[in-house]
C-alpha cells in the first residue's frame, strides 16, 4: 500500500497499471490525454506497460481488441466524441467474448470546456449492453479501474469507466494496492466467438442477452451502489451518480433534516435498491453530471407516482456542469453568504491563437489569396486553427467533427458553390481527413484543401504526429492528388505574399488541389529547444 497525490487521469493510469495491464491505446483529446501521458511517463521511468499514440480511436479500440484476443488486458482511452469514431468496434465488441480484460474509459465534458458537444456516455453503454463504472473521486477512479478489468473477464464484456472533466483534472490523495502480474497469453479456444458472421453473431447477441441478468445482479450487490437511510420520517430521497455526491454531501449539512441518500456509480442501473426507496419518500432528486441518464431511468423503475425531479424538470439547468450552489438551489437551501464586490467591467477574453503560431501566417495569406471572394465556403476542422473563427481572423465558416472539413467543402463544391476551401490540421488529417480527401481525388472535385502541419497534435498538448511532415506529401499523392496539384509552402511571416499567390491559383483552377502548409508549432518548437539545451520548462503542460 502506497500514497500518491494524482489527478483523476493519473489514477486511472496507475489502476490499470496496477491491475497488469498490457498496453494502453488512445488518441489526445482533452480531457482523457493525460491518462496515457502518464502512462508513457512511467514506461520511460521503468519500463511498465506501454501507452501508444494511434491515428484515430477507432484503430485504437481495434488494436485493444487485439490484445484482449490473446488473453492479456488492454486499456482503450478517448474522450466522449472520440467514441462516435470508435462505435462501430465499441458496439460490436459487446458480442465478441473477451478472455483478457477489455477496459474503455471515456472521459465526458460537461460545459464544453474543449468540446462540441457534452454527450453522456452511460448512454452509449446502456446501447452496447455493458456494465459502466463511474468514479465520484480519483480513490474510486484508480479502484475502478483496477476492478473493471476483473469484471470485463468475469462477464466477458468490456467495461466503461466514465470520467468528466472535473475529476480528470482535479488532484487528491489515492491510496493503491499491491500491483498484479500480467495475464499470460493465450489465444482463445473459439474463435468463432470472435467472427460475427450473422449466424456467430445472432448466437453472441443472444448470449449478451442472456448475461443480462447477471450483469443487474452483480450491480445490485456492486459496493459502488449503496443507500444511506437518513434522517428518520425523510420524505426526500437524493439519487446521486459520479461527482454530484461530492456536491451534495458538501451541502447536506445544512439541510434541517438528512434525506435518504442513494448513490449509483455502478450500472445497469440497481432496480431493486431504486425500489427500495419507492415506498419511504414523496420526492426524488436526481443529481448527475451529464445528461438526466438515471432521472429518466428512475421513471420507469416504479417511480412514476413519485415526484423524480433533476434537469428535466428544471430543478437544475438542462446543461452545464453540475456545481456545489446549482446543488444547493435544488435542495431548496439559501444561497450562500458572500463578499460583496464592486461592479467591475471584466473585458471578454475568448481563446485565441498563441504568439507566432505559423496558423496565423496561414490566415493571413489565405485571406490574401480570397480578397476578392466574399462568398467562398471555408470549412474547417478540429485543431487550434479552429479559433481562426473568431476576431480578429473570422476566417472560417464550419468546424463541425474531426474530418468534417473536407467533406463539407466538396459537398458544397458539388453543389456548384466556388470557391470551397477546407482547412485541417496535419493529425486531423490522419486521423479522419484521408478518406474524405480519397472522395475528392476520385471525383476531382473542384475545391481547394489546405493542411495546415505544424508537425504536433498541438491542441491537446504538443504530442507528436504519426508520421513526420516530409510524408504527408507521399499520403496525399498515394490518395490520388496530382503531382502538379500539390504544393508545399513555408509558412513565414516573411512569405504571406508569395503562399498568396500559390493558394490564389491553386483556389481559382478546376479540379482539385492540395496546399500543404510548414511550420513547426510555436509551444513545441520551444519545448524541443529546451529539452536541447536540456533546461526546465517554465509550467508543466498537462492536457493542453
Amino acid at each position: 500500500m502506497s500514497q500518491h497525490v494524482l489527478r483523476g487521469d493519473e489514477a486511472v493510469a496507475l489502476g490499470a497499471l496496477d491491475a497488469g495491464v498490457t498496453a494502453a491505446y488512445a488518441y489526445p483529446g482533452t480531457p482523457s490525454t493525460g491518462i496515457v501521458e502518464a502512462l508513457q511517463a512511467r514506461h520511460a521511468a521503468n519500463g511498465s506497460a506501454p501507452g501508444f499514440w494511434t491515428a484515430n480511436e477507432k484503430t485504437a479500440y481495434e488494436a485493444a481488441l487485439g490484445v484482449s484476443f490473446v488473453g492479456r488486458r488492454a486499456l482503450v482511452v478517448m474522450k466522449h466524441v472520440g467514441l462516435n469514431v470508435a462505435a462501430d468496434p465499441f458496439m460490436n465488441s459487446a458480442l465478441v467474448a473477451p478472455h483478457g480484460g477489455l477496459v474503455l474509459v471515456v472521459a465526458d465534458d460537461p460545459g464544453m470546456h474543449s468540446s462540441q458537444n457534452e454527450q453522456d456516455s452511460r448512454v452509449l453503454a446502456d446501447f452496447a449492453r455493458i456494465v459502466c463504472l463511474e468514479p465520484a473521486s480519483q480513490q474510486e477512479a484508480y479502484e475502478m479501474t483496477r476492478e473493471a478489468f476483473d469484471v470485463s473477464e468475469r462477464f466477458r464484456i468490456p467495461v466503461m469507466v466514465r470520467l468528466v472533466t472535473r475529476l480528470a483534472h482535479t488532484r487528491s490523495l489515492v491510496t493503491t494496492a499491491p500491483p498484479r502480474a500480467a495475464n499470460a497469453i493465450r489465444k482463445p479456444d473459439d474463435t468463432m466467438g470472435w467472427t460475427l458472421l450473422p449466424a456467430n453473431a445472432r448466437r453472441q447477441w443472444r448470449a449478451l442477452l442472456e448475461r443480462q441478468p447477471d450483469l443487474r445482479a452483480w450491480a445490485e450487490a456492486s459496493p459502488w451502489n449503496h443507500v444511506d437511510d437518513g434522517a428518520p420520517g425523510a420524505t426526500l430521497a437524493v439519487v446521486t451518480t459520479g461527482i454530484a455526491r461530492n456536491y451534495f454531501l458538501e451541502n447536506v449539512g445544512d439541510l434541517a433534516r438528512r434525506p435518504l441518500h442513494l448513490h449509483i456509480g455502478a450500472y445497469p442501473a440497481p432496480a431493486e435498491l431504486i425500489a427500495g426507496i419507492r415506498s419511504r419518500v414523496s420526492r426524488v432528486l436526481v443529481l448527475e453530471d451529464g445528461y438526466p441518464f438515471l432521472e429518466r431511468q428512475l421513471r420507469g423503475l416504479g417511480l412514476r407516482d413519485h415526484s423524480v425531479c433533476g434537469r428535466e424538470t428544471g430543478d437544475l439547468p438542462p446543461d452545464g456542469e453540475l456545481t456545489p450552489d446549482l446543488v444547493r438551489h435544488a435542495l431548496g437551501l439559501p444561497v450562500r453568504p458572500g463578499v460583496p464586490t464592486p461592479d467591475l467591467h471584466v473585458p471578454s477574453r475568448p481563446p485565441q491563437l498563441c504568439g507566432g503560431c505559423p496558423h496565423a501566417d496561414s490566415f493571413q495569406a489565405l485571406r490574401l489569396a480570397l480578397g476578392e471572394h466574399a462568398d467562398a465556403v471555408i470549412a474547417s476542422d478540429i485543431g487550434c486553427y479552429s479559433l481562426a473563427a473568431l476576431p480578429p481572423y473570422s476566417a472560417v465558416d464550419s468546424c463541425v467533427c474531426m474530418g468534417a472539413s473536407i467533406g463539407m467543402a466538396k459537398g458544397a463544391a458539388d453543389a456548384g458553390h466556388r470557391p470551397a476551401v477546407a482547412i485541417i490540421g496535419d493529425s486531423t488529417f490522419l486521423h479522419s481527413g484521408m478518406t474524405p480527401l480519397l472522395d475528392a481525388a476520385a471525383a476531382n472535385t473542384s475545391m481547394t484543401v489546405v493542411i495546415l502541419d505544424n508537425q504536433a497534435v498541438a491542441m491537446t498538448g504538443g504530442q507528436s504526429t504519426l508520421v513526420p511532415s516530409s510524408r504527408l506529401e507521399q499520403i496525399v499523392l498515394g490518395l490520388g492528388v496530382q503531382p502538379e496539384r500539390l504544393h508545399v509552402l513555408d509558412t513565414h511571416p516573411t512569405k504571406h505574399a508569395a503562399n498568396a499567390a500559390v493558394l490564389r491559383d491553386a483556389i481559382a483552377s478546376d479540379g482539385l488541389s492540395v496546399v500543404i502548409m510548414v511550420r513547426e508549432c510555436v509551444e513545441t518548437a520551444r519545448r524541443h529547444l529546451q529539452e536541447r539545451r536540456h533546461l526546465p520548462l517554465v509550467s508543466e503542460d498537462v492536457d493542453g
